[in-house]
């Protein structure tokens, strides 16, 4: 099997991913980055994600992003918006505006750390799971991320340079919500292991009010899957 590097944040779309790279042959090193979001109960899901889909191995890095702010994930003087103060969701929000739960360069830092591990592993393969169709609307959730960053990948590396190259696979980027569910159910994913919320409590218990429980559970709704999320 070949090695591959999967980030694995805690959430749906993630475990999903994980279950796409096993099924493509891979020997899953699953990574995962506390980075000083809000909670940490989405970091422990991750680990439970990795050991039930049989990632070979399970990494959690440590990049301080709370120093700098600038999200409601990062900084607690910020609040994760919620439909409670009429906020709307994914596509049904303003087209140009970039939600506060954005965190700066995230996935760029997530994917750069990917990287450095997956040349230390002799990986060629780096999964993610963004997704640019049931989303909030994150820069770096796009196409053109994607694409961009494995350019830079092929370029600012030995791997790269001298071997077969890096490939960056975001396998869920055009699918649905209710497509990922599908997807996950075909795997054998189990959702009620994965927290997707901004604001879980200690317990990975979901608010039911930001943007990621609602766009999850509208892709269970659509997808004609019992919620198994846990509510407070």
């Amino acid at each position: 099997m070949k090695n591959a590097v999967v980030l694995v944040s805690g959430g749906m779309d993630s475990a999903v991913v994980v279950a796409i790279a096993r099924e493509q042959g891979h020997a899953v090193h699953a990574l995962s980055v506390r980075y000083g979001q809000r909670h940490t109960s989405e970091l422990d899901a991750a680990d439970r994600v990795a050991k039930s889909l049989g990632a070979v191995a399970h990494k959690t890095v440590n990049v301080d992003l709370r120093s700098i702010g600038g999200s409601a994930l990062t900084d607690e003087t910020i609040s994760v918006p919620t439909d409670d103060d009429g906020h709307a969701v994914g596509q049904a929000a303003e087209k140009d505006a970039i939600p506060v739960t954005y965190v700066p360069a995230r996935n760029t830092i997530m994917l750069s750390v990917a990287l450095g591990w997956a040349e230390v592993l002799g990986a060629s393969d780096i999964y993610c799971g963004v997704n640019a169709v049931d989303y909030s609307g994150y820069p770096d959730c796009r196409p053109e991320f994607i694409e961009a960053f494995e350019k830079l990948a092929n370029l600012a590396t030995k791997a790269g340079v001298e071997c077969a190259g890096i490939r960056v696979h975001a396998p869920l980027q055009f699918m649905s919500k209710a497509d990922i569910v599908r997807e996950g159910v075909r795997l054998g994913v189990d959702f009620a292991q994965t927290v997707s919320c901004y604001q879980a409590d200690d317990a990975g218990r979901a608010c039911g009010h930001c943007d990621a429980c609602r766009l999850r559970a509208e892709g269970f709704i659509a997808a004609g899957v019992p919620d198994p999320t846990r509510y407070v």
